[in-house]
Formats: structure tokens, sequence, C-alpha cells
């Protein structure tokens, strides 16, 4: 199916879409103008993208949902978590053609193995990993730690650079369960059990904990990230490292966009992949967003529809140079991207993220399509927020973390 031809028949009377967007950089304003072209291409549709913050994604959309209230359509991260309210699109498109095109990241949106059905686009593939300040390394005259460096390894040589050249923070990670998750199975977190039940917390997943409760006590952590924020609000620190206050910054390749148009020429600065642990593993985390249609639409033919366009290889692959995000794509993937606007240092960086994919345990990517895994990223934040405060010790923490993800299961079941 060529993109730009007409996909749905013309319509008598006019028919408004909306679609929820949040952008980690340009997304929402690109989609904006490619969706132009489905809208001439379908005379009498057309689609009002309403831009929001990530946090009423996260927060507002559900609550919606389930009044019955939400978009036609939505940019989404909580995959298969919010499967009960999707739109099945397998009706309406050639499913052939999704399955060769976006794999496995298919199953992220059906919440569970015996689910059937295309529900979502991965409209942006993401891993996560460290961006590291270079010119603060270079100026205290310590080198990058190697391929294979290890999280202790990367928390000395950070310390150094921050005593040497008077840097606030050595290192910083995202306030988020999905972000710490990659560092706690290389740690040996399994997650899971034997049966592919959730469990969280093991001794790997408390580890890593224990150690990164002692990095905010000891400073090498920058401590506000955390402890700052109540209950399971996200907060980045992103802005810190783009003032060039941190050395060491542990997010994901969302952020390549937004360092390499705000960084600028201030400082040099590279993605570094993730460090390793004590399990033997150097796991990042794979994720991203998509874009999916909500069972409760009046429209679903023109949803399905528009949603099939974005997916087509020459739409797909000009959205992700346009918006400098590794795509899921496996065609377009193929082909390679040739990123728009983006310095040599941007696209260097996301080759690198891209490169670390081989890296990420297999665990990660369960996690990541586990239909529970936004209750147990939830309880992750808070807990472990508990006990960098000091609300909680360690072990009470996991303890309790134990018991939320044991009353979130019965609840769900």
């Amino acid at each position: 199916m060529m993109a730009g031809t007409a996909l749905v028949p013309a319509t008598a009377s006019a028919q408004e879409i909306r679609f929820m967007c949040y952008s980690d950089g340009n997304e929402c304003e690109v989609y904006d103008d490619v969706i132009d072209r489905f809208e001439e291409a379908n005379p009498g549709v057309t689609v009002a993208v309403d831009v929001v913050p990530y946090q009423a994604i996260l927060e507002n959309l559900p609550v919606q949902l389930a009044a019955g209230e939400g978009p036609d359509l939505a940019k989404v991260t909580d995959l298969g978590g919010l499967n009960e309210y999707y739109l099945d699109l397998e009706p309406y498109v050639d499913a052939g053609y999704w399955d060769e095109s976006f794999g496995g990241t298919l199953d992220w949106y059906r919440g569970g193995e015996d689910r059937q059905g295309i529900y979502g686009m991965h409209s942006q593939l993401t891993v996560t990993g460290a961006f590291v300040n270079a010119t603060l390394f270079e100026q205290a005259g310590v080198d990058l730690p190697g391929e294979g460096a290890t999280w202790e390894d990367w928390a000395d040589a950070s310390r150094q650079v921050a005593e040497a050249t008077g840097a606030p923070f050595p290192m910083a990670i995202d306030r988020s369960g999905h972000r710490v998750a990659g560092p706690a199975i290389s740690y040996g977190a399994a997650l899971f059990d034997e049966n592919g039940d959730a469990i969280l917390v093991d001794d790997g997943f408390t580890a890593f904990v224990q150690q990164f409760v002692d990095w905010h006590e000891d400073g090498t952590i920058a401590r506000d990230v955390w402890a700052g924020q109540g209950g399971q609000t996200y907060q980045d620190a992103a802005q810190e490292f783009i003032n060039g206050d941190l050395v060491f910054y542990y997010s994901g390749s969302w952020q390549v966009g937004r360092m390499d148009e705000q960084v600028g020429d201030f400082f040099d600065w590279q993605v570094v992949g993730s460090p390793c642990g004590p399990a033997g593993a150097c796991s990042g985390m794979p994720g991203g967003a998509g874009i999916v249609g909500f069972a409760e639409t009046e429209h679903p033919e023109e949803v399905a529809a528009l949603i099939d366009f974005l997916a087509q290889e020459d739409v797909y692959g000009e959205v992700a140079a346009r918006t400098r995000n590794i795509p899921a794509h496996l065609g377009v993937a193929a082909a390679g991207v040739e990123f728009q606007d983006a310095s040599d240092g941007a696209k260097a960086a996301l080759n690198g993220f891209a490169g670390s994919l081989p890296d990420i345990h297999p665990a990660a990517f369960a996690y990541q399509g586990y239909a529970g895994n936004r209750a147990m990223f939830g309880i992750t934040v808070e807990r472990v927020s508990q006990a960098i405060v000091g609300e909680l010790t360690v072990e009470e923490a996991m303890e309790r973390a134990a018991s939320d993800l044991a009353e979130a299961m019965a609840e769900t079941n």
C-alpha cells in the first residue's frame, strides 16, 4: 500500500479523529505534518493532534479510558497494561505486512501470551543507557572506562571527575522503575520465577537496590532526582546533564535529540551503553512508545487506516529520520535511517544505542512485554525512594515491594 493514497472511502460528513500525543523531542510536530497527507487522501476525515505532557499519558489517559472518555488513538508507553482498551487493528490491515514489519514488538501490545491480534504500532524503539560528559573527563585527566566496565568502575571514575572539576553531581539515574530494571538485571535480578510469574524482588534485585541507596548516601548519585519527588512521580536529570553539572547520566536513546539541540558546542558528550553488573550482564532495557487505537472510538476503520498509514515503510522511515528515533520497523531498520538535522555526535549516539541491543538480557525483553510491568515499575519507584530517604531500610522496602506486588496481582486476578 503506497503512502498518501486513499485508505478509507471518502465520507459524506466530516469525521474528526482525536490523537493524544506526547513528545520526547519533535514527534508530535512531525506526526501532525505527515498526517496532512492522510487527510488529503481521505476527504471528510480530520485528525486533531492533541499534544500533552508525558505525565498526562501516564496518569490522565488511564482514568479517561476507564471512564469511556478517551481519545480515538494515542501515543502510549504502558504497552500491554492498557490492552483491555485497545482497538484490534487486524480486521482492517494487512496482517502479513505487519508481522513482517514489526515482528516481536507486536507481542508487547497483546497483554498476554494467549492474546492474538494487532493492537499497536511501535513508533519508536528505545534503549536505556548512559550519557557521559567527555569534556569533564578530559579536564579531569581521567580515562573513560572501556568496554566491559562495571557500574562500580563508572561510579569510581565519575566521582574522580566530579572531585577534580567541581561538577556538583557524579551520577544520576532517572526516577523510573523502567530505568533501574536493566542495572538490577545486571546485578542478578530475575524479575520472574521459573513459571514465568512476576516476583520483582530477589537477591539480585535487592543487591542493586542496596548499592543504589549506598550511592545516594555517599553522594555518588544526585539525591534530589529520587528523593525530591513523592509517590511514583517520574523525574529525569536531563537538564542537570545539559547544564554541565552531571558527569554520568543513565537515561536512554529518546534523549539524544534533546542533547543534540540543547548541549550544542557547550561540551562533548558520548553514549557509552549500559555498564556491567556482578551477574555478568551488561543489560539495559528495551522500550519506547507506540500508537494505539481505542475500542471505544466511533471511527474504528478510520483510526485503523490512520495507524496503518503511519506504519507504511516510507512514512515510518520519514518519521524516524525526522524525529531521530531508532526504528522498530524491521524494513526501515534494515535499509538504514539517515537521521535529519542531527550532528555527527547524535548520529553516533543513536547508532551506539542501536548497537547495544544484542547486550539486552532476555529478562529485560520479558519485562517490557509483561502486562503488569507498570505496577512493578511504580512499586519500584515508591519503595526504593523510601529506602533512599530513610523511611524504610532496604530490607523493609523490599518486603513492602514484594507485598505490594502480591496485592496488585491479586487485584488483577
